[in-house]
């Protein structure tokens, strides 16, 4: 029998191999990971070009900016009170007017028309009261005539019953002659009294056909003396002395009742008036103050009126000098103002920059204690002005942040500085 030989077992097996390979490419993977995260999450950055800003304690003063548009501080505006065809003009827009002065002339046939028919309605009511008047005295006298032979007949008639009666008593005429006489006489008595009743009734009843005439003619005439008034209404005058700055008519144009027709600026004084977002339209109240600055100086401004009427998201508000008017200042120029919103008080302040856009607010990169390296760090913005963010939380006074635009950072938790 042959000897059996002894078979060395293979040191490389391919399970062996392939544990080996699999455990090189775990550590390849746990170092690129590890190296790329810690590339990820730093990043070189030129100091030099960076904005560093330090934060502070000090007064806080909220306040938006607004771009307001300077005005004549009283502006008149001119209508047609009544439309018509413009047939002269009298004076050009820009020139400076006094108060009186025409201005132009407007035309208006209808309106003519309509005088000459209420004067031709007020003569015949006049003639009307004027005849009722004559009717009235004339029946009057008659009236007055009528009386007098009834009274005059009385008079006489009374005699005869006076005599009669004597007579009937001394038994010296008949009781039927003495009772006709009576008679005629108590007849005589009634028709007066029924003439004066009558007169009273008639000439009552005519004062008050004569005052309703001349009360309707009162009316006629006060109703001519507006239509006249119209007439003259045609004559565009100056309200007041200032400067023409717009006519807006031509020869031959038709107005209408109402249609602005230009204005005149009295310009003894100036006004601002501004657009403001409507957001703060719950916040900006009269006698809220603003500035501007003009030529190296400052000036201030009152708030005056509130148009509380929102248009396209936004209102008006119109602001007065509080002491001085800046020299050669221009109807139409625009000043750029600083509107405060509120009082002054203490707050930790963070001058404004470009990071907002991207973080929101919401955190900011803040440098370390040897400056060679920045960090992410959250914070709670409140107020803002133009000037400075209001830090509710995050930093402290004598903290330096990087407040320029944080664009080409991609989020990432640590700047280092050269």
């Amino acid at each position: 029998m042959g000897m059996d030989r002894t078979i060395k077992k293979k040191k490389w097996t391919p399970r062996k191999i392939g544990l080996i390979v699999a455990g090189v490419i775990f550590i390849l993977i746990f170092v690129y990971l590890f190296l790329f995260r810690y590339r990820s999450s730093a990043l070189n950055v030129e100091k030099e070009h960076l904005t560093i800003a330090t934060v502070t304690r000090g007064p806080f003063r909220e306040f938006i900016p607004i771009v307001g548009n300077v005005l004549p501080i009283n502006t008149f505006y001119l209508s047609a009170v009544e439309g018509g065809r413009v047939e002269e003009i009298y004076r050009e827009a820009g020139a400076f007017v006094e108060k009186g002065d025409k201005l132009l002339k407007l035309g208006n046939t209808s309106l003519l028309l309509d005088i000459m028919w209420r004067e031709a309605e007020l003569f015949q009511q006049s003639n009307n009261l004027r005849n009722t008047r004559l009717s009235m005295e004339q029946q009057r006298l008659a009236l007055k005539s009528q009386l007098t032979d009834i009274e005059y007949q009385l008079l006489q008639q009374k005699r005869i019953y006076d005599r009669s009666k004597e007579l009937y008593n001394k038994e010296m005429l008949s009781q039927q002659d003495y009772e006709s006489a009576k008679d005629q006489y108590e007849y005589l008595q009634k028709r007066r009294n029924l003439t004066v009743e009558s007169q009273k009734n008639d000439l009552e009843f005519r004062k008050a056909q004569i005052e309703s005439l001349e009360t309707s003619l009162k009316r006629m005439e006060d109703n001519l003396e507006i239509a006249k008034q119209k007439l003259d209404n045609l004559t565009i005058v100056a309200p007041i002395s200032g400067h023409l700055t717009a006519l807006n008519a031509e020869i031959g144009q038709t107005k209408s009742p109402g249609e602005r027709l230009g204005q005149i600026d009295v310009l003894d004084g100036f006004k601002v008036r501004a657009s403001v977002d409507e957001h703060y339209l719950p916040r900006i109240e009269i006698d809220k103050t603003g500035e501007f600055d003009l030529a190296g100086e400052s000036f201030q401004l009152v708030v005056r009126k509130v148009f509380p009427e929102v248009k396209d998201g936004r209102f008006e508000i119109d602001l007065e000098f509080t002491d001085r008017i800046p020299a050669g200042i221009t109807r139409g120029q625009s000043l750029h103002i600083r509107l405060d919103l509120g009082g002054i008080s203490e707050a930790i302040l963070l001058p404004r920059g470009g990071f907002y856009q991207v973080t929101g607010g919401n955190w900011v990169y803040v440098l370390a204690n040897d400056q060679k390296s920045a960090y992410r760090r959250p914070l709670k913005i409140g107020r803002q002005n133009p000037q400075y963010y209001e830090i509710l939380e995050g930093l402290e006074p004598g903290e330096l942040v990087i407040t320029s635009a944080y664009d080409n950072y991609n989020n990432i938790d640590n700047l280092i500085l050269k």
